[in-house]
């Protein structure tokens, strides 16, 4: 079962659904278009509130003359050791300026939470027992030490990292 999570909680009746050969969006929910789908569907009609799924081989540059009709962006993690989905969202927030949902979906787990809500995913499509029961528990894992500003600022810190550091002269 497939569960969406913010850092206020737990979603209910979430309309977004990435439509399959098996499953199709119904009257009361919306579809996660594919990116040409979504490019196709843009540029033949003038709709708004629209979601697209971006896969790791997506190319995010092409969303950018739509970003204002979307609503949600849906980037993909389809294995633990692929991250090409954290570049597509810091891309996204940082480059694109996309502020509306950004969610993470497929093979999230919760050791790469934090590090997603760093690069600006605001939701989760969970679907992994461990993930649900800490997020469940509202045990979010933490990470003591940031090395890059990313689109979520660190936790205030008492000093600065070296990095950081302006020499003075």
């Amino acid at each position: 079962m497939t569960r969406i999570w913010r850092e206020t909680g737990f979603v209910e009746n979430d309309p977004w659904v990435i439509e399959t050969e098996e499953v199709k969006a119904s009257e009361e929910q919306k579809a996660l278009l594919p990116l040409e789908q979504l490019i196709e569907k843009a540029e033949s009609s003038n709709d708004v509130g629209l979601g697209v799924l971006i896969r790791p081989g997506d190319d995010v540059h092409k969303l950018e003359p739509y970003l204002y009709r979307l609503e949600i962006v849906a980037v993909e993690f389809p294995a633990f050791n692929d991250g090409r989905a954290f570049s597509h969202a810091s891309l996204l927030r940082d480059r694109l300026a996309y502020r509306n949902e950004l969610r993470a979906v497929g093979d999230v787990l919760i050791d790469q939470v934090p590090l997603m809500l760093r690069v600006g995913i605001d939701s989760f499509a969970v679907t992994n027992a461990t993930a649900l029961k800490r997020l469940e528990e509202g045990r979010l894992p933490g990470i003591a030490v940031h090395y890059q500003p990313t689109a979520r600022a660190a936790e205030k810190a008492p000093g600065y990292s070296w990095r950081r550091r302006t020499a003075t002269a």
